[in-house]
């Protein structure tokens, strides 16, 4: 019965965590977005009192429970060790628990934690490796599907579907994801929880307060007849059954061994209950006794369909009216990284961010994307090539589990100024095309982009910008509006440290 109330409330929570990284129209976030915010280094560097005494005391009264609920990584994990369980059963056994690699890699973490190097703390960090698997992974091919769906009822002349871009946002970004990937899957096929009892640092440090849980899974050895069939299918490798001890810092309460074992040798007790059995607890570690194909190619046959209309109507969106090709933008060089609104400065930012991606996710503008470079990897950085940040959105700001970019209302982003426009002049149609334009100043929500005559003494002559740096807010419209091509003839340069106008 408890493995069944554990598995449910796992399969709860991991589906909302996912939906929340795939989801594009920001509805589930309302609803479901303090699952992020429940995640133990998120809560961590957000400051979050509460959930981390939440956390600890769930940890002391119960053992690992996040680890096999909460965490989003762990339940991943569990997917893929019970899918390679059909394949072969009882395919586990006890392991001694390799100490100097959990601790080793726990000293790195804190360290890197301690001097700022966040990027190392976001590639050992579960969830937020979770979080870049499912948006540079799964992200694309769900938004595929809806793009699918959106094709076909539109056919029918439905519109509960919209088409979204597809696109890669971060090349780094994406192969450290799949790196990540293909390390965890074939750690978990063939041993389990591998990952999480000897890299993850957030389960070695729950491991340390699980040695000392109100509750545990305890063999009694007056029944246990060492048939060893609880280690075969104890997916952490804690149990040994032949000294009939159960490494606590290892054990992610999962309760499989509860359910195999045939003679009820194994019990969910508590501590007391453990000491007055005459077990014993290891000092160190805290060890205590006791029709398939015909289905096949419809999919791929519908899946290629839908990619040829993918690529041709890419194609149409290339052209101008049919008669011009239309160049992609390229990202300027910008001095000063653009960092979203709400996130205070470039250095909140880089101190905060866990990189888990979740504002990439749930930006319905398409213009936060990861980081290339190495001071700040992976974590989000705006751009204006395929959007601009509107005035009237702080979905990015609503989402951030850590802190990394606060809560702020329409009416603050309206004031908070995290870049200003420069005009280059050799790249302006006005001066390429000697055409009027006029675009950027049209578009711009806060009325900081002025035209007027390039030569003063002449009041015909053809109009340039003029941007008053002290009404710009950044915001990217002018430079995403801009009909400039590679490079916008306006672009927007970040400030260090956001200013309020």
């Amino acid at each position: 019965m408890l493995r069944k109330i554990r598995i449910a409330a796992a399969v709860v929570c991991f589906t909302l965590i996912t939906l929340l990284f795939l989801d594009f129209t920001g509805m589930l976030h309302a609803w479901f977005g303090w699952l992020a915010k429940i995640q133990f280094l998120p809560a961590l560097l957000a400051l979050n009192a509460g959930v981390i005494v939440f956390l600890v005391a769930l940890t002391l009264l119960f053992g690992r429970v996040y680890c096999s609920v909460i965490c989003p990584l762990g339940v991943f994990q569990d997917v893929v060790s019970r899918i390679a369980g059909k394949r072969k059963k009882n395919r586990f056994s006890y392991s001694p628990a390799v100490s100097w690699l959990r601790y080793g890699v726990l000293a790195v973490f804190v360290l890197s934690f301690a001097f700022g190097a966040m990027a190392v703390v976001a590639l050992l960090a579960p969830y937020s490796s979770y979080g870049r698997i499912v948006s540079s992974l799964f992200a694309p091919v769900y938004q595929w599907f809806n793009n699918l769906f959106a094709y076909l009822a539109e056919r029918a002349d439905s519109y509960a579907f919209y088409t979204v871009d597809v696109w890669l946002k971060g090349f780094a970004t994406f192969g450290v994801a799949l790196a990540t990937f293909i390390v965890l899957f074939v750690l978990t096929w063939r041993n389990g929880r591998t990952y999480c009892n000897t890299v993850c640092p957030v389960g070695t440090v729950l491991g340390l307060l699980s040695q000392y849980s109100l509750f545990r899974p305890v063999i009694d050895t007056e029944k246990c007849n060492s048939c060893g069939l609880c280690a075969r299918n104890c997916k952490a490798a804690c149990i040994d059954a032949k000294n009939h001890t159960i490494d606590y810092s290892r054990c992610v309460t999962c309760m499989d061994c509860l359910e195999k074992c045939r003679h009820h040798a194994i019990r969910y007790d508590w501590r007391r209950g453990a000491a007055q059995s005459n077990k014993t607890e290891h000092p160190e570690t805290g060890a205590v006794e006791g029709g398939a194909h015909v289905s096949r190619r419809n999919f791929f046959t519908a899946t290629a369909l839908f990619a040829v209309s993918n690529v041709l109507k890419a194609q149409e969106k290339k052209v101008d009216g049919g008669l011009a090709e239309i160049e992609d933008k390229k990202i300027p060089d910008r001095m000063t990284p653009i960092v979203p609104p709400g996130s205070l400065s470039a250095r909140n930012m880089a101190q905060h961010c866990t990189t888990c991606q979740l504002c990439v996710s749930a930006c319905p503008n398409q213009v936060l994307r990861p980081s290339s470079d190495l001071k700040v990897f992976m974590q989000p950085e705006m751009s204006y090539e395929r959007g601009y940040c509107r005035p009237e959105c702080v979905k990015c700001s609503e989402v951030c589990p850590a802190g990394a970019i606060r809560p702020i209302t329409v009416a603050d982003k309206s004031a908070i100024q995290i870049g200003h426009a420069v005009w280059i002049k050799e790249n302006c149609v006005v001066n390429t095309d000697h055409v009027d334009c006029g675009n950027c100043a049209r578009h711009c929500p806060t009325g900081a982009i002025q035209m007027v005559p390039m030569n003063a003494d002449v009041m015909d002559s053809p109009k340039i910008p003029v941007v008053n740096a002290e009404r710009c807010i950044g915001c990217g419209a002018c430079e995403n509006l801009c009909p400039s091509r590679p490079f916008s003839a306006i672009y927007v340069e970040g400030h260090a440290v956001h200013r309020i106008i």
